[in-house]
């Protein structure tokens, strides 16, 4: 497909399915207006890099929808000098969008926080993803304070949430009921029964 085609749908994108969404930040606008989405999936979905839904990754990870990474994003009110951590995929499309904003991002996978405490304590945690449970390592990367922003799995439902850490602990507050992929490292463990 000629790159003037992406171009096209990654304006759609921004015109008819963010800013109706709610999504008003210049910074996250003009960052997935800019960023080809195209460029981080498999060839196979590349026409439909910009349709509002999730996409399956070759590695087995999951592209979460449009309309989700932006509020995401929205919610987590990067600053241009905010100490950022990305959980999630460290080469993908969210880390792109984030490197517009900010040039203190680190990036980890759900399964390997320990790679991110060089650079701790975060201002900003973002979450790619829907948690069932945070892990405890995941404070440790945290200051009072610390904003941090994630998918959270509620029964059938995935909703996008906010909170702020404190005394290692965080009160999220749903801000929107959205699709986004469950992160497999943050499954609540299972309980043992008689």
């Amino acid at each position: 497909m000629e790159s003037g085609k992406f171009e096209d749908m990654r304006r759609s994108m921004v015109d008819s399915q963010l800013r109706p969404s709610g999504v008003t930040e210049s910074w996250v606008l003009a960052g997935m207006g800019s960023i080809a989405r195209e460029d981080f999936v498999p060839a196979s979905h590349q026409t439909t890099a910009y349709m509002d839904r999730s996409l399956e990754l070759e590695n087995g990870q999951t592209l979460n929808p449009p309309v989700s990474t932006a509020l995401l994003l929205q919610a987590a009110d990067v600053q241009a000098d905010d100490n950022v951590l990305l959980v999630g995929q460290s080469d993908g499309y969210v880390a792109a969008i984030l490197k517009t904003r900010t040039a203190h991002l680190t990036t980890a996978a759900p399964d390997n926080l320990g790679a991110a405490s060089a650079n701790a304590p975060y201002a900003c945690i973002i979450i790619d993803g829907a948690a069932e449970e945070l892990p405890d390592a995941l404070f440790a990367l945290a200051a009072d304070g610390t904003r941090l922003v994630t998918g959270i799995v509620e029964g059938a439902v995935t909703r996008l949430a906010k909170g702020y850490v404190q005394n290692g602990n965080v009160a999220l507050k749903s801000i929107a009921d959205s699709e986004i992929a469950p992160l497999p490292a943050f499954a609540r463990k299972p309980e043992f029964v008689f």
